[in-house]
């Protein structure tokens, strides 16, 4: 998996490879850390050669991407595309499994309690499998999918299948 300091490094290395004049604050604020572990990396980056820095004003500085720059930054970002497709399948599998369960049941519908990536990956294994995702479940005579941190719960109602 990639840790949230790789990914960190990656979004500083993107950012920098895109707009080479962004102050450190500005890049903090866009990766979510901290202007002095900025600062911290593009000393540790320029060290290895990965970065060269340029001083354009008083008080204002370029930072360019050296092949060896950019290279770290495509390993990493292959790293993290790595990491995300192991996470999708996961989700895809376990989706699988549970419309699975809701078809052996003997249902063709599903309410999802669940919004965000999770669920639209759901959604996308429900038009898949042919069961058909409600928008509501007010009558609770249908499954219910509901999310528990990455992993997905089904509700069976307590009536027999339509």
């Amino acid at each position: 998996m990639v840790s949230a300091d790789k990914y960190h490094q990656l979004q500083m290395l993107e950012t920098l490879e895109a707009d080479p004049e962004i102050t450190q604050a500005d890049l903090a604020a866009r990766v979510g850390i901290a202007v002095g572990t900025v600062n911290w990396y593009l000393k540790q980056w320029s060290q290895k050669g990965w970065l060269k820095v340029r001083q354009i004003g008083r008080w204002r500085w370029q930072y360019i991407l050296t092949p060896k720059g950019i290279a770290e930054r495509t390993r990493l970002a292959g790293k993290y595309l790595e990491a995300s497709m192991i996470i999708y399948r996961r989700t895809r599998e376990q989706a699988r499994n549970i419309l699975g369960e809701v078809l052996q049941a003997g249902y063709s519908q599903v309410f999802v309690a669940a919004k965000g990536d999770l669920a639209d990956i759901l959604s996308l294994t429900c038009l898949e499998m042919g069961v058909e995702r409600v928008p509501e479940n007010e009558s609770r005579e249908i499954p219910e999918i509901v999310l528990d941190g990455t992993r997905f719960v089904l509700r069976l109602p307590d009536v027999d299948p339509v």
